[in-house]
């Protein structure tokens, strides 16, 4: 069977990505010795004394092929990720791969312990990388390879980024293999700071992202997907590259690096142009009025909106099946929902932790008839105590009743209800909260507090940051600027007496730009049970504009004295925590967690060891705890074993 005939058929939406052959695959393996891990004698093995890569096209096959192979490690990105976390607990139907995954006690047999499939991606990256003439121009002076280079770099990254961070150290090699002679090579162990160091500084990354020519390829909508999404951000991978070695080493130059890369793309997503901006959007979970009966839900449907919108959710997606006879078919719905499981059981449910935390949050109301703003009351029902997130997403009924006519528990996730069940890598709730997450240990937790709480333009900075901060990190800050006029915030306030709030008829902000927390917890600028921590005490007078951005009332301007650094430590740290629990609140399921976790316990070892292990172990909630095998105050229990049958050593 010809694969160019196929992938061709593929771009002209007539056949299931995961029936594109890789035309650069080198690593098809099915023996267990250390030698075969790039199995050279495959059928599928490049010539390479031929030019494969001598026309446009062959750039295209070469691409589709590599996301070929990126979904093969689609799945376990997800279950990796949030089986290990705090977020999900087992039941008596869990696999026994994915039991052993949450437990910590993950065998080499394991079908979730294979770093085989990783280097499939990375090997074919390789090929094309070392292969790809980016000098090449068409008759129109147009670079031939230039876009799908690009991507192809981003996704090695990428790819080494979740190897490294799932295997702690893992061979680093950026050369295709080719032979079998390559094949049996000692490479060397790269661990998480080496894999960043190499993608940071040597690989081209940066200047990549800097070069404004660079577009992703557009190959059209295949199965209705627009492969737009397909491809990873320049600018999103060096974040996290700048991210993860700043929480290892501490470094507060490398957290500030990671805040511009995500400023960037935040920035630069739609355009340049003075029109164009990426905001949070208004998209949220809330209460219509004080009755607490009505609400209003477009939080959880854009989660599962796959679009070329310019301010679409999502960002990049792995590509899946969406019927199980045809290639990669993705298991996931089938884990954590019932109707896509033919026994009707569930392998994760939602943890204690999570419904604990999602109770514990104080929802927000603005009553227009006393002009107050008031708080939800807790004992509400359907598990809509608090923020309204984890309810809109989780559904279950107790009381199902199957063809059998037997009784059962039956789960749904919502978040897993896209059309082909494809696999988020990116979404914009997650980039505004990991550039929190940056802003926040670069030493301005104030900014990454309003990212939480109202969303940040310009009037958010001058009224509640720069009055608390000297002028060198008001000059700092001034970097991170966004338009009040294309990012609109409408309700903020300030510690200084400065309040805005434009409202719509029903009584919620105006504007497209609202803070991460408020998609769930309601107005969460004026909710004082969500305060900057270690802040002043603010005034109770509520300053409204109108419409036209008038204002009704006074605007209060307050000296306050500058904030210490111990006061600004005590902010990090507190605000951290803010963080980790808006990443839980807003990304739950999605497969992040653990490694949020990872992160924020590297930043926490030196004075609390315990931190990760008490976090897992607090996924059966305040009154109980998880027994799992590692003793995770021990950092190489973070990371799993590598698989000796498979490995290179």
């Amino acid at each position: 069977m010809n694969p160019y005939s196929i992938i061709t058929k593929l771009v002209n939406r007539g056949r299931s990505l995961a029936l594109a052959l890789s035309v650069v695959s080198a690593t098809s393996l099915f023996t267990v010795s250390c030698q075969d891990f790039f199995d050279v004698n495959s059928n599928m093995v490049i010539d390479a004394s031929k030019d494969h890569l001598s026309s446009a096209r062959d750039s295209i096959y070469s691409v589709i092929g590599i996301l070929n192979k990126l979904q093969a490690i689609a799945d376990r990105t997800v279950l990796l990720g949030e089986a290990r976390g705090d977020l999900v607990d087992i039941t008596s139907t869990t696999s026994k791969d994915l039991r052993e995954v949450a437990l910590f006690n993950i065998s080499d047999d394991n079908k979730y312990n294979s770093p085989r499939e990783y280097y499939d991606v990375i090997n074919n990256c390789n090929y094309f990388i070392n292969h790809v003439d980016t000098a090449m121009t068409n008759n129109r002076n147009e670079n031939v390879y230039l876009n799908e280079y690009a991507v192809v770099k981003a996704i090695r990254a990428w790819t080494y980024l979740q190897l490294v961070t799932t295997y702690g150290k893992v061979p680093f090699v950026t050369d295709p293999i080719l032979t079998k002679e390559e094949g049996e090579k000692d490479y060397p162990q790269y661990d998480i700071t080496q894999v960043c160091d190499y993608f940071i500084n040597n690989d081209g990354l940066q200047q990549l992202a800097d070069n404004e020519n660079i577009t992703y390829p557009h190959y059209g909508d295949i199965k209705s997907t627009p492969s737009r999404l397909f491809f990873i951000p320049l600018n999103l991978i060096l974040g996290d590259l700048y991210l993860w070695r700043a929480s290892i080493n501490n470094n507060q130059s490398d957290y500030l690096s990671a805040a511009k890369c995500y400023y960037n793309y935040i920035r630069k997503r739609n355009g340049t142009s003075t029109s164009s901006a990426y905001p949070t959007s208004e998209g949220c979970e809330r209460w219509i009025d004080d009755t607490w009966n009505i609400r209003s839900s477009s939080w959880s449907y854009m989660l599962r909106e796959e679009n070329n919108a310019a301010q679409s959710e999502v960002i990049t997606i792995i590509p899946m099946d969406s019927i199980k006879s045809e290639g990669y078919y993705s298991e996931i719905r089938s884990i954590f929902c019932t109707s896509f499981n033919d026994d009707q059981t569930v392998g994760l449910v939602p943890s204690e932790a999570i419904k604990e935390l999602s109770a514990d949050q104080s929802y927000c109301l603005y009553d227009k008839n006393s002009s107050k703003f008031i708080i939800a009351p807790k004992g509400l029902d359907e598990d809509t105590d608090g923020d309204l997130r984890l309810s809109s997403v989780w559904d279950r009924n107790e009381n199902s009743i199957n063809k059998k006519g037997e009784r059962y528990t039956s789960q749904t996730i919502g978040k897993f209800l896209t059309k082909n069940c494809n696999i988020n890598i990116y979404r914009r709730g997650q980039v505004y909260l990991r550039f929190a997450e940056a802003m926040n240990h670069a030493g301005f937790p104030r900014y990454a507090y309003q990212i939480l709480a109202s969303g940040v333009n310009n009037d958010v900075i001058n009224y509640c940051i720069n009055p608390f901060i000297d002028s060198a990190d008001s000059t700092t800050v001034s970097q991170f600027a966004f338009s009040t006029s294309t990012y609109e915030v409408g309700a903020w306030r300030s510690e200084t007496g400065s309040y805005r709030y434009v409202y719509t008829s029903d009584g919620t902000p105006m504007g497209n730009h609202i803070g991460i927390h408020s998609r769930g917890s309601g107005i969460s600028a004026f909710n004082d049970d969500y305060r900057m921590p270690h802040g002043e005490a603010v005034m109770d007078t509520i300053i409204v504009f109108d419409e036209k951005g008038e204002p009704i009332g006074y605007k209060f301007n307050v000296h306050k004295d500058k904030e210490t650094p111990g006061k600004v430590e005590a902010q990090i740290k507190a605000v951290d925590e803010m963080i980790i629990n808006e990443q839980a609140l807003e990304t739950a399921f999605e497969g992040y967690r653990f490694y949020d976790l990872v992160r924020a316990a590297y930043r926490n070892y030196k004075d609390n060891p315990d931190f990760l292990a008490n976090k897992i172990k607090g996924r059966a909630g305040k009154s109980g705890s998880t027994a799992i095998s590692a003793d995770l105050r021990d950092t190489k229990n973070w990371f799993l074993k590598w698989n000796k049958q498979i490995g290179l050593y």
